[in-house]
């Protein structure tokens, strides 16, 4: 039933979530719902997490991580509510039994993004030369350790640079922010998630790379089978993909779907 929901209208969403904000808000007894969910979401979801507080009278807890160090938190048996995540780790964790098949909702996506430091000189990346004149000209250069970073692990070998630039990479573990490590000097130029660097404090941020050489990572959540509150965690996951979630998401540096 609960797929069937999703696939309707927005008017349909917006009641379900009122309807179920009101049922489980002032006539229950105020709960909590464990949340994960990765950096490159953090500020969106914090502000949508306040709303749905703030509406239900519950409380939401959440965890912060890298996109693969949550994959392998779940793999280990750690248990939530609500799992937040790239599209296809929820589908991974569906085919493990982990995540509740038909909870899985897509509720936004996020591009890449390059900024450097504040003190480098600027390159001009609004074209796929310019990008590869960057990484060439570039004396250390920041990729993250989840979707993005694989992806430009990919890129490097389509650009032709991947031997020339290999020993100026930098791979922090999953979780870290390529903002904080260009802003320690850590790196000159850096590659991660719009929804990362956007709001990055003592970087210059350069934008989404070139539509050319653009990657996009969908993002979504999905019921953890150890919920104790899965009613409460679905109306959750339904207040994500809601009407009134798309102005915290788009503010945020990811696009609503």
């Amino acid at each position: 039933m609960f797929s069937l929901l999703l696939d309707g209208n927005a008017m349909l969403r917006r009641c379900l979530v009122a309807a179920l904000a009101s049922g489980l808000g002032l006539s229950a007894q105020a709960a909590d719902i464990k949340v994960v969910a990765p950096n490159a979401v953090k500020e969106a979801v914090l502000e949508i997490g306040s709303r749905f507080a703030k509406d239900t009278g519950h409380k939401v807890i959440f965890t912060w991580g890298g996109s693969e160090a949550i994959t392998k938190r779940i793999a280990d048996g750690e248990e939530f509510d609500i799992v937040v995540t790239t599209s296809q780790a929820i589908d991974r964790m569906v085919s493990a039994e982990k995540v509740a098949a038909e909870s899985k909702t897509d509720f936004s996506r996020s591009a890449v993004a390059a900024a450097i430091r504040a003190d480098a000189p600027r390159p001009d990346m609004s074209t796929v030369d310019g990008v590869r004149q960057a990484l060439l000209k570039a004396e250390t250069i920041a990729i993250s350790s989840g979707a993005s970073g694989r992806y430009f692990e990919q890129l490097f070998e389509r650009l032709g640079v991947a031997e020339q630039i290999k020993h100026k990479i930098r791979q922090p573990p999953s979780g870290a922010q390529i903002g904080d490590l260009l802003t320690s000097g850590g790196a000159q130029l850096g590659f991660q998630q719009v929804s990362e660097l956007l709001h990055a404090k003592g970087i210059v941020y350069l934008g989404p790379l070139p539509a050319d050489i653009q990657n996009y990572t969908v993002w979504s959540a999905g019921l953890h089978k150890s919920s104790r509150r899965p009613d409460l965690a679905r109306a959750f996951i339904l207040a994500l993909a809601a009407t009134e979630a798309k102005d915290a998401l788009s503010k945020h540096g990811l696009e609503p779907l």
